[in-house]
């Protein structure tokens, strides 16, 4: 991916391209392809002895689904080699890296970056977590200077803060 991204957009900074191959090459972005790839589908087939209900579990969890693309990718690129699979990978991933282009995928990243221009910093803080371990709520809120200047919600951590940076960033712009 930083390769193609490299040779896509020569004029962006190091920064830049960094961000997008890092959403690009992302356990949520690796988790859509191998959906768009039918490959949790493909699941049964390798794993017959499962329980229906486990199987359908699997086959929509983001974090199998991303391991599941990267054993995919492994074992094609120790089959055939990186040559043969690079167009593949590539356009297998060309929607992920559109995506990454035209929308704003790092706030926690930009809010950081905005604070360290003022000398600040953001801490984060779980608020509350909902739900069986296998559905998970988070609700978790973005700190600065003793204020809370956001709140997020989520299936995962990650995602809640996420959001809490989103909504930090909007009351930093006000």
């Amino acid at each position: 991916m930083a390769h193609t991204l490299y040779d896509r957009y020569p004029d962006f900074s190091e920064g830049r391209l960094a961000k997008i191959r890092s959403h690009v090459v992302s356990r949520a972005s690796c988790a859509v392809v191998a959906r768009e790839l039918g490959l949790g589908d493909r699941l049964g087939t390798f794993a017959p002895e499962l329980a229906p209900d486990e199987l359908e579990r699997l086959a929509h969890n983001r974090n199998v689904l991303a391991a599941l693309l990267e054993a995919v990718l492994g074992a094609l690129f120790l089959q055939h080699g990186f040559a043969a699979i690079e167009d593949a990978v590539v356009a297998a991933f060309d929607e992920r890296i559109e995506y990454a282009l035209t929308s704003h995928v790092d706030h926690k990243t930009e809010l950081q970056e905005v604070l360290a221009r003022s000398g600040r910093q953001v801490s984060y803080s779980v608020l509350e977590i909902e739900g069986p371990p296998h559905d998970r709520h988070f609700t978790c809120a973005a700190t600065v200077d003793g204020e809370r200047l956001g709140v997020g919600q989520g299936r995962s951590k990650k995602a809640a803060e996420q959001e809490a940076a989103r909504e930090a960033l909007e009351r930093l712009a006000a």
